[in-house]
């Protein structure tokens, strides 16, 4: 297996990982308090944009890997 192609499939390990974690994130809850509810909602957006660009990345990745097979 080449060099480039282990290291694309640690990419994509990485990436669906952290893709797991961003759900994860995601799903949990709202704090009843109503402040830390503001900052989580306001960390939301941030995820939901993080997530669209890992899940692109990821993308990209497969389609690199299944370009050299």
């Amino acid at each position: 297996m080449s060099e480039d192609k282990i290291a694309l499939l640690e990419k994509k390990k990485e990436l669906e990982a952290r893709l797991e974690k961003i759900r994860q994130d995601i799903a949990g809850g709202l704090n009843p308090d109503s402040e830390e509810r503001a900052t989580q909602l306001e960390n939301r957006d941030v995820l939901y944009e993080i997530q669209r660009v890992t899940a692109e990345e990821l993308e990209a990745v497969k389609k690199r890997l299944n370009q050299i097979g």
